[in-house]
């Protein structure tokens, strides 16, 4: 070993420069481990970034997750509503489409039921005009059957008068020569000078002589109302006058035939809306039919009998004749139908009664007893007075 200082020093120098050169590459390691440290530093920290920045994007990521499950959850509670509404459609649709179909049908038949209802319509129009001259021609038919009625109900009243004429000419004949006589009586005494003695027997003779004037005048106006064919009227009527202006006209033909008459009226006047004439004809009619049955028989009566209630008047006119078979019972209030001889009556005489009676609102029937006379029931409504003086039916 050498002891020489500048050797050592040199030998350490040499030492300290190979130690040197044996560092710097380590110098050059360690500058390259702290790069690579503070490279490695820095990728840490990066991926430390990287790390809380996935974490957070995981966090939102699993919070997106709720979200997402919910929504799907959501989704599938939309999509069972929409599946529920889907079929709740369909069904609808279904429903629409047979209601459309309901509809057409609807809409079909209405227009058919338009085109009857147009047709029905054209139909009824013509009905209506139909009916409208259908209306007139009853109408004018109604009024020509009145006519023909008023005509036939004339007819039956002169034929009436025609038959009574003797009768008649033989009452106006005892005024005529009861007037004659007491002329002639007044003339007489003019004649004799007994204007100045005796003129109270004059006046008496005269005013007889104007009473039986009255009397025929009386006679003639009785016969010349009922004889004119008049518009008829219907005003109140006193029924017991009626019969007995009835019985006045054929009174004079019951006398020669040694028929008598009783009457049994209510003491009352028993008031009927009516037409005078119309209803003197019909007790006329019964009359002169009760005459013809009974002239042969050997008891000769004729009853006329008035019964009243509240709302009803009721006359039955009795003979004491043969009465009415049945077999014609039911026939006697046709027209033109008699049991007389040809040329003894018209026939109809009953059948103008029956209609008369129908025009004043009443009912006549037969209450036949073969053998012990015909009776004749009149049934006819009373005629009441109001507090303001009008008369109306009951």
């Amino acid at each position: 070993m050498s002891n020489d200082p500048e050797a050592t020093i040199r030998t350490g120098e040499e030492a300290d420069q190979a130690f040197l050169a044996e560092l710097k590459p380590l110098q050059i390691r360690y500058l390259e481990l702290q790069r690579h440290a503070r490279a490695l530093e820095n990728r840490v920290q990066k991926s430390e970034e990287r790390r809380r920045a996935l974490m957070h994007i995981l966090s939102d990521l699993n919070e997106m997750n709720h979200k997402l499950n919910d929504q799907r959850k959501a989704m599938i509670h939309i999509l069972a509503d929409y599946e529920q509404d889907r079929s709740s459609m369909e069904k609808q649709t279904e429903r629409l489409d047979n209601s459309r179909r309901a509809l057409m049908h609807i809409l079909q038949d209405a227009y058919q039921s338009n085109l009857r209802l147009e047709n029905s319509r054209k139909a009824m129009i013509h009905i209506m005009s139909d009916l409208r001259e259908t209306t007139e021609e009853v109408k004018r038919r109604e009024q020509e059957l009145r006519e023909k009625q008023e005509q036939l109900v004339q007819a039956g009243k002169l034929a009436t008068l025609g038959e009574l004429t003797t009768g008649i000419a033989h009452e106006l004949n005892n005024p005529l020569n009861n007037i004659g006589l007491f002329i002639g009586n007044a003339i007489d005494l003019i004649e004799f000078n007994s204007l100045e003695t005796n003129p109270e027997r004059i006046l008496h003779e005269l005013f007889s002589a104007m009473q039986q004037v009255r009397k025929a005048t009386e006679i003639i106006t009785h016969l010349r109302t009922f004889g004119r064919a008049a518009s008829v009227s219907y005003q109140p009527v006193i029924i017991a006058q009626v019969i007995i202006s009835a019985i006045s006209l054929i009174q004079e033909q019951l006398r020669l035939r040694q028929i008598e008459v009783q009457v049994e009226l209510p003491d009352e006047h028993i008031v009927i809306m009516g037409n005078a004439i119309q209803l003197e004809q019909v007790f006329l009619n019964l009359l002169t039919n009760a005459r013809d049955a009974i002239s042969e028989r050997p008891d000769k009566c004729i009853t006329i009998t008035c019964t009243v209630s509240e709302e009803l008047v009721e006359i039955r006119v009795r003979d004491t004749g043969p009465g009415i078979s049945p077999e014609i019972e039911k026939r006697i209030f046709d027209p033109f139908f008699t049991t007389k001889e040809v040329g003894a009556g018209t026939g109809l005489g009953l059948s103008i009664t029956y209609s008369i009676i129908q025009e004043h609102q009443g009912a006549i029937s037969l209450e036949n007893h073969d053998g012990e006379g015909a009776l004749f029931l009149i049934q006819i409504p009373r005629a009441h007075e109001t507090p303001e003086g009008e008369t109306i039916h009951g």
